[in-house]
């Protein structure tokens, strides 16, 4: 029997003036899922994170998770529920330590006090291979180590469903096989212990491919494939808004013709959208 949603979006919109990003969107994710989400630059995938974690406000549509309503609350309430998210551009406290950067996420988002928390930190840094660096400011880390520490600063909220915003944008080929060695192995540690649901962007489709139960595929706000991974990227409507830029090869274990390196992407505009509050929208 299929397990119920953990997390479902349901009929979301979300425009900008002329610009849709989510155009009735409906996606559910189950819990130990592991869903990779990709798609063109202007698709819509970084604006449905930000309809998942509350950052944006849907226009029309209902965000359930674990049966419950939570369109109209704040990303400090879903968090606190379990939605947690990295993003494409790390944000720490960069005049804090590391130590004291993951240490908000367990007090604030996963509700921890004193020794829980301060044990929960150091067990998260102890994964992540941040543990040496704890003391340093975060300020001062490289980016592979800045994204080592999004993603520890995310999990340190104890999230059920846990979004990953382009974790490997940036970094080198050995770069991303340290970084995707250390989500596997914490995601799975964490769908063991609490059921565990990602969702995960990524242009580095070679990464994402093979880590993943389920892929979608966005085009202006809109899923035009969902399914396995290696049918939605032999998919010809897939193929088609990655013309210009992505290399389509015989996939090892796949069919031929799939869109198998897509480092970056078709780019529909001439930069980033930006909301009237700063908020980037369209990715």
């Amino acid at each position: 029997m299929p397990k119920e949603p953990l997390l479902e979006l349901v009929g979301v919109t979300k425009r900008f003036g002329r610009v849709t990003v989510a155009d009735g969107l409906s996606l559910a994710v189950a819990p130990d899922e592991t869903l990779g989400m990709v798609g063109p630059n202007g698709a819509g995938k970084t604006s449905v994170f930000g309809l998942i974690s509350g950052d944006l406000a849907a226009d029309s549509g209902r965000v359930l998770f674990s049966g419950r309503d939570v369109t109209r609350l704040d990303a400090a309430a879903r968090c606190r529920l379990g939605i947690g998210r990295t993003y494409q551009v790390p944000r720490p406290f960069e005049q804090m330590t590391v130590f004291e950067n993951v240490l908000v996420g367990a007090n604030s988002g996963a509700g921890l006090k004193r020794r829980a928390a301060f044990e929960l930190t150091v067990s998260i840094l102890t994964e992540t291979a941040l543990l040496p660096e704890a003391n340093r400011p975060a300020g001062s880390l490289g980016l592979l180590q800045r994204k080592r520490l999004e993603l520890a600063r995310a999990l340190a909220t104890r999230p059920r469903v846990l979004l990953l915003d382009e974790v490997a944008a940036g970094l080198t080929d050995p770069e991303v096989r340290q970084l995707i060695e250390i989500v596997q192995r914490l995601a799975e540690r964490a769908r063991e212990e609490h059921g565990l649901a990602v969702v995960w962007i990524e242009h580095v489709v070679r990464a994402l491919a093979p880590t993943v139960d389920r892929l979608v595929c966005l085009d202006s706000g809109s899923v035009i494939a969902d399914g396995d991974p290696d049918e939605v990227l032999s998919d010809p409507r897939v193929k088609e808004v990655y013309l210009g830029t992505a290399t389509f090869a015989t996939a090892g274990s796949g069919a031929s013709g799939q869109v198998t390196d897509m480092v970056g992407s078709p780019s529909r505009t001439a930069g980033p959208r930006v909301s009237p509050s700063g908020t980037q929208v369209g990715r």
